[in-house]
């Protein structure tokens, strides 16, 4: 029998924007409600998570499960550009009050990818200006709330940009040569370029408007990243460290980052050494000063000395397409842990399913994988399942199912699914 220890935390994970539901200051919710958008559609009432916090968490605690990460909405404390809401800092503190009350300890987010709408008018991830504004963002939370926080990641995906400018890249160049392949049929193929292309012209210049900045800089931190966007980011990262840590030095203060298990097949090793210092690696000196480190991991990727492998017919996958593939967390474990001598949160792991049972594997082969890692002597503190509740899936709307509970948006209806009960028993009785 594998048993983790009493001190392992044990739990799930939300974002803010994808359960909470009106957060009608934020930019995506711009985004999601602009003509034309990206978005399958808009977040609305999301999972009402707002309100009924307190049903989750009981939840949540009633499956045995003894820790709950989940963000604070800078869009909800800080609606307009130096203006804070304390009705939403006394909402904040009675969802951290909820979590000690049911046995849970919170790991609380101060930015997981939406932002107030003021900050991408004033211009965003890739300003200067951000590092100030978050860093008085964060004196605020924490002058109000440290207190009650005992775990802090300042930035959710803190690498998310980078990689989105690398998906860019990759589908560009996919796209360039899907027209070469398909020139036999090129009036067909035009069409459907300039009919994309005028779709997200349009888009881009309905958000320009909407922000009133210019669309080609437009800055989410969901955009393209250039370089000295990736500093700003670490900069932020450093600042809040250093702010959290001189009004309540004994709160523990980390980031997370998005981490694919890259795997390298004999000539492709070359392209994995790459990618993890793309990823990872160059991002270490600002983190050297930090308590923890947050890994966030889903699949794995293949590559070959023609670069990445990509799935074949017989592969199995999840509903957002990702490789089933569950040992995937215990390699990025042992990765990061060759280079990070410090504790580790998973701070995100799931899985996109439909059928529970396939989640139910998941969490069981995930979980078997990870304490072996433990075993081997790397440290690791918890692991937060991805997601407490079936929600918002940021431009796929709320088709993905990754929660362990599902809800009936209807009537807001929760149901606990098997794996919830699973992911509780096994920090009762163990694997």
């Amino acid at each position: 029998m594998k048993i983790f220890n009493k001190d392992f935390m044990l739990g799930a994970a939300t974002a803010a924007h994808q359960v909470e539901g009106n957060n009608v200051n934020s930019d995506f919710w711009t985004l999601e409600n602009l003509p034309g958008s990206m978005y399958k559609e808009p977040s609305l009432d999301a999972v009402d998570h707002y309100h009924r916090y307190e049903e989750d968490i009981k939840l949540l605690a009633a499956a045995g499960l003894n820790s709950y990460r989940f963000s604070i909405e800078w869009a909800r404390i800080e609606p307009i550009k130096g203006e804070f809401d304390r009705i939403e800092i006394k909402h904040y503190r009675k969802v951290l009050e909820c979590c000690y009350e049911n046995g849970v300890i919170p790991i609380v987010t101060l930015h997981h990818f939406s932002s107030p709408k003021w900050l991408i008018t004033e211009g965003g991830w890739e300003s200067e200006t951000t590092v100030e504004y978050f860093g008085e963002y964060c004196k605020y939370l924490i002058s109000e709330l440290g207190d009650r926080i005992s775990y802090i990641c300042t930035i959710n995906e803190a690498n998310m940009g980078v990689q989105i400018s690398r998906i860019m890249k990759e589908y560009q160049v996919k796209m360039a040569k899907t027209s070469e392949a398909q020139s036999a049929n090129a009036d067909i193929q035009v069409g459907i370029n300039i009919d994309i292309q005028s779709a997200m012209e349009k888009y881009y210049r309905a958000a320009g408007e909407a922000f009133k900045v210019d669309p080609r800089k437009l800055s989410t931190f969901h955009d393209p990243r250039s370089s000295k966007g990736d500093l700003i980011i670490m900069k932020c990262h450093e600042r809040a460290r250093k702010i959290i840590k001189e009004i309540n030095p004994s709160i523990k203060v980390g980031l997370t980052m998005s981490l694919y298990d890259y795997q390298a097949q004999l000539g492709g090793e070359e392209y994995v050494k790459s990618l993890w210092d793309e990823d990872f690696l160059h991002y270490l000196p600002f983190i050297q000063e930090d308590d923890f480190f947050g890994v966030q991991n889903y699949t794995r990727k293949v590559f070959g000395p023609k670069g990445k492998i990509e799935p074949d017919e017989n592969t199995r996958l999840t509903e957002v397409g990702n490789e089933f593939y569950p040992e995937s967390l215990a390699g990025v474990l042992r990765y990061v842990s060759r280079y990070w001598k410090k504790p580790i949160i998973v701070t995100e792991n799931g899985i996109a399913t439909s059928n529970d049972k396939d989640r139910v594997e998941f969490i069981q082969e995930a979980l078997a994988s990870l304490y072996q890692c433990m075993e081997e002597g790397i440290e690791v503190l918890g692991y937060m399942h991805w997601s407490l509740l079936d929600n918002f899936e940021w431009q796929l709307g709320y088709t993905p199912k990754f929660g362990l509970i599902s809800v009936d948006r209807k009537t807001q209806t929760r149901y606990a699914k098997e794996s919830l009960s699973v992911l509780g028993n096994i920090k009762k009785f163990g694997l």
